[in-house]
């Protein structure tokens, strides 16, 4: 398998899908020397059966707004490869959503969730309805046209979706509700779900969490303490707020947190008082992050993300090609020792260019953020069992997963000078499994 050759042929089938391809050349060229090792991959072409999703669900979603207007938007679900489990993949609404950003997303959490050891497959969805100033009827009345199109493709054994940018409790919970009624059955089909119908205990948190889990993994390997360093994060949804939240926890400084809009920031670090306050804001008033800066008079940089300031440690939670080369730049001048990635493939290509060539420690999305689907995999054996966990059992659970997945990184990233290549081993162990399992399957 030559690497360029797959990626020209793809680049002339999907012409008009970047965010796909970028994600198809990140992992096709760190697995290249381990996928030549193996000729009979070759024999039976399973890059392009890789690349390639299984089958893509596309549907036009009608519903009525609070003032009896019919709207009109687009929903997709992309199930793309179930060698090891179910489709499992969260649900994105936002109006940036394609077709080439949901196909990169289901690409990599195939090798996501083939990290987290669990039997679960890769699969993503999502529509171009944005959430944002609409009233909870109306979120209500888009959920439920949403899954009327959707739930005969969806089940606790083919494809469990979950939660995403724009799509959270709230969401969650309408789409269970008329996936119930549409199948006529209360089974794990979605993850995420409220704690009193099947919801997993530490699944809100488990994306931050774990992230922290794996960044103290690679601190360790270079005897580095995270209490007392100054962490640059991006976003302030529910990955960055409880990765601000464990971070306090452990003693270490968080001096920005962002929106679309524009980015705060806290020298000194942001208490868990202004935390909290953050965490109200975004989840109750749904404000914007300018109004934490005009609360507590602090600095704000209006439509700028976070890259600038001087930090030990960025962690990127917001959404894909965030931190382009020259955020990397600057964060490599001011001396940043580790980036640690919360959202989905947030760096540009550029940009991990220059982390790796830099050597810091430097964690891809596909590895540092699987904590958020690994408890959602906990979440399904919870209601396949019919029983309910503590949050220090899942807890434990979460800390051991990422733990390994920080070993099988590792293990397949390590280089001649004692580095770990993070992006390398990660694509590499998440690709093995999922390449076993389709080769002892056949031809399908």
């Amino acid at each position: 398998m030559k690497a360029s050759e797959v990626l020209s042929d793809l680049k002339r089938r999907f012409p008009n899908e970047p965010e796909y391809l970028q994600a198809v050349e990140e992992v096709i060229t760190t697995i290249e020397d381990e996928y030549n090792k193996h000729p009979e991959f070759e024999r039976y072409n399973l890059i392009e059966r890789l690349c390639i999703p299984d089958r893509i669900f596309s549907f036009r979603i009608s519903w009525v707004d609070d003032k009896g207007n019919v709207q009109n938007n687009m929903g997709y679900r992309i199930q793309h490869n179930n060698a090891i489990g179910p489709y499992k993949g969260g649900i994105r609404f936002h109006s940036s959503v394609n077709q080439s950003i949901l196909k990169f997303l289901a690409f990599e959490q195939t090798f996501k969730n083939s990290l987290t050891t669990l039997p679960m497959g890769g699969g993503k969805g999502g529509s171009d309805f944005n959430p944002k100033g609409k009233s909870d009827m109306e979120v209500m009345r888009f959920c439920q046209a949403f899954l009327a199109e959707l739930w005969r493709h969806i089940g606790p054994d083919t494809d469990v979706p979950a939660g995403d940018i724009g799509v959270g409790g709230r969401e969650v919970g309408y789409m269970f509700g008329m996936y119930k009624k549409m199948a006529r059955e209360h089974t794990g089909t979605f993850t995420g779900k409220g704690l009193e119908f099947g919801g997993s205990l530490v699944r809100p948190e488990a994306t931050g969490y774990g992230n922290v889990y794996f960044l103290l993994n690679m601190l360790a390997t270079r005897g580095i303490d995270i209490k007392g360093k100054k962490v640059a994060i991006s976003g302030s949804g529910n990955v960055a707020t409880y990765t601000a939240k464990k971070l306090l926890s452990l003693g270490a400084k968080v001096v920005t947190m962002s929106d679309s809009n524009g980015t705060i920031y806290v020298p000194e670090g942001i208490s868990e008082e202004q935390l909290e306050y953050i965490f109200k804001l975004k989840n109750i008033y749904r404000g914007r992050i300018k109004e934490f800066a005009e609360e507590y008079g602090c600095e704000y940089f209006d439509g700028e993300r976070p890259w600038k300031v001087k930090c030990d440690i960025a962690m990127p939670s917001a959404t894909q090609n965030e931190l382009d080369g020259d955020d990397a730049r600057m964060l490599l001048e001011n001396g940043v020792i580790a980036v640690s990635e919360g959202a989905n493939m947030p760096s540009t290509p550029e940009a991990v260019h220059q982390f790796l060539a830099a050597k810091i420690l430097y964690a891809p999305g596909k590895a540092a953020n699987a904590g958020g689907v690994s408890v959602s995999g906990l979440e399904m054996s919870q209601n396949s069992e019919k029983i309910s966990w503590s949050a220090e059992e899942v807890d434990a659970k979460l800390q051991s997963i990422m733990k390994n997945i920080h070993e099988q990184c590792v293990k397949y990233g390590i280089q001649e000078d004692g580095t770990v290549n993070y992006v390398k081993g990660a694509n590499v162990a998440g690709f093995m499994k999922v390449a076993k399992a389709m080769m002892a399957q056949g031809i399908i």
